[in-house]
């Protein structure tokens, strides 16, 4: 399966295992607020240098959807100019998420990477557990989730609740097709960023072997360690040099970011 960067991104920010029996499903939200956005810089090193050559952002702001309360999340990713002509990225990726249980209702994909163009538009229907895209209907299971509604449906989960080494498990459609994922909690560390020095919740997810990233558990993911649940830092080898992921700034936070102990 072809593993593209910015949804692979997307993947590891924030990772749960979401079953019918699980007490995370319909989980409240009480991590995030209408209005915030977040701001990561991607950075890349093939010569021992990491240089800046992109960026993403998650914002979120309150919508409604046929006739019903949701969050409208966007998550965008793109390429310096500078950088174009090696591998030029221009994705958009969007969910409509019910305020009351953080489930989507529609996921939208609009992506350009490196030339590969892929438009998709998938409807959930959870009482049916079924998607409908423009290819067909397609069975799914309780509580799936898209790339975008997993970050914040994820940022609502006591992670207290684990222990070192645990595997945490992710049930997604994307592609026309169910993906069973897992991080493996690591447990809490100090991490510097370019932004600064924060208290974190570190992760390292199972990835499938694509195009840009191995397979394994060579990915690192650290967020910050308050109720935020803010991604600090994603660093990983890909099949020629590493990339670093920081996050650069933020609005509208819902609390403080308390994690934080020092400012660059």
């Amino acid at each position: 399966m072809r593993r593209k960067i910015f949804s692979t991104l997307l993947l590891v920010v924030f990772s749960v295992h979401l079953t019918a029996d699980d007490e995370f499903c319909g989980i409240r939200n009480s991590s995030f607020s209408s209005g915030e956005r977040i701001t990561l810089k991607v950075f890349y090193n093939v010569v021992g240098i990491y240089v800046d050559a992109g960026t993403a952002t998650f914002t979120a702001s309150l919508d409604s959807y046929n006739g019903k309360p949701v969050y409208h999340a966007v998550g965008e990713g793109w390429t310096n100019s500078s950088y174009d002509w090696i591998f030029k990225v221009r994705d958009r990726y969007e969910s409509y998420i019910d305020t009351n249980t953080l489930k989507p209702y529609r996921f939208i994909r609009n992506i350009d990477e490196g030339g590969y163009k892929k438009y998709e538009n998938a409807s959930f229907n959870h009482e049916a557990q079924t998607v409908i895209t423009t290819k067909g209907v397609y069975k799914t299971k309780p509580c799936v989730q898209d790339v975008i509604s997993a970050v914040y449906y994820a940022r609502n989960i006591d992670f207290d609740k684990y222990k070192p080494g645990e595997k945490i498990y992710l049930s997604l459609f994307l592609d026309d097709e169910i993906h069973e994922m897992y991080v493996r909690y690591m447990g809490k560390e100090t991490v510097k960023t370019r932004y600064g020095k924060f208290r974190a919740i570190k992760f390292k997810p199972l990835l499938i072997k694509g195009t840009i990233f191995e397979g394994g558990e060579k990915m690192t993911v650290w967020v910050s360690d308050d109720g935020n649940r803010l991604p600090l830092r994603i660093e990983s080898p890909i099949v020629v040099g590493n990339i670093k992921v920081d996050m650069m700034g933020y609005r509208n936070l819902r609390y403080p970011l308390s994690s934080m102990i020092k400012f660059r």
